[in-house]
């Protein structure tokens, strides 16, 4: 049996040990209670339309839907679910104890090119009878979606695994990400040390810093996850290589002038003649 929270074996190496395909380990939803994971995705749903909101609004709007639900049990799906209100998100961006924070590189700073940042999230992926955590790597100039994995744990062997994806197709300058212990872990950090990537994360209370992911999920979710509604991981995987190919290549975006990403991104292309993108702060 595979165990999540062994602390001597990672996952890659237990299924190794056990001759599985880490994969299929990957896709296997997350259980949860038929009510919860009716709650989890209404909750899913409001939080791309009012991040702000935090648990007591959410109790709040549920009930006022006709759920019976407490703020305590709101709590624990939110958790569950690694959502907080605008905020740094208790389990992404919960720090690894000993795992050092840098500092936020990108305030003030115009994206005029491709390959200057790259960016990195994880988000929830609501299924039939459980769910999946989503993990992406984006281009912030483009847009481009360089990788992406798919997981039900938040352990970081996925991230790393996208990462070494996306090192393999190009590297940025500068790579983005907020303080969760996947990202502040050393297999993760000393990766892109090892490629010579500077190393961004985002001030604590400053979800925002990472905005065009934001963007990409609610994306994700309202074009694809929320319409096909996936029986399980393996329909999941396989819905969203299909939409994020389409996203990639053949959805128009009109921040870019109406040309997609991989337009924007590919190599030999003609930098657009639009204002660089500047990131306030």
């Amino acid at each position: 049996m595979i165990d999540a929270s062994h602390r001597q074996l990672s996952i890659r190496r237990q299924c190794t040990l056990l001759g599985l395909n880490r994969a299929t380990w990957y896709y296997e939803p997350v259980p949860e209670s038929a009510a919860n994971l009716a709650l989890m995705r209404l909750l899913d749903e409001q939080y791309l339309r009012t991040p702000f909101f935090g648990s007591r609004r959410l109790t709040i709007w549920l009930q006022r839907k006709g759920h019976a639900v407490n703020r305590k049990r709101v709590q624990r799906l939110l958790r569950l679910m690694s959502l907080e209100a605008i905020y740094a998100k208790p389990k992404t961006t919960q720090r690894g104890k000993g795992h050092k924070v840098y500092p936020y590189l990108l305030r003030g700073v115009p994206i005029t090119r491709p390959d200057q940042v790259w960016s990195a999230d994880i988000t929830y992926v609501p299924l039939h009878g459980g769910f999946l955590y989503l993990m992406a790597i984006l281009d912030w100039y483009s847009r481009y979606v360089v990788s992406w994995r798919l997981s039900n744990s938040l352990d970081g062997d996925f991230c790393v695994d996208a990462l070494e994806e996306a090192l393999a197709w190009g590297r940025p300058e500068i790579f983005n990400t907020d303080q969760g212990v996947q990202f502040t872990s050393q297999a993760f950090v000393g990766r892109l040390k090892s490629a010579q990537v500077a190393i961004s994360m985002d001030g604590r209370g400053r979800a925002f810093d990472n905005i065009f992911v934001e963007r990409l999920w609610r994306t994700v979710k309202y074009e694809n996850i929320y319409l096909h509604d996936y029986a399980d991981g393996l329909e999941c995987q396989a819905g969203l290589k299909a939409f994020f190919e389409f996203y990639d290549r053949e959805r128009f975006h009109q921040a870019l002038d109406y040309h997609t990403p991989w337009e924007v991104y590919r190599p030999g292309r003609k930098k657009l003649g639009t204002r660089p993108v500047m990131i306030k702060g």
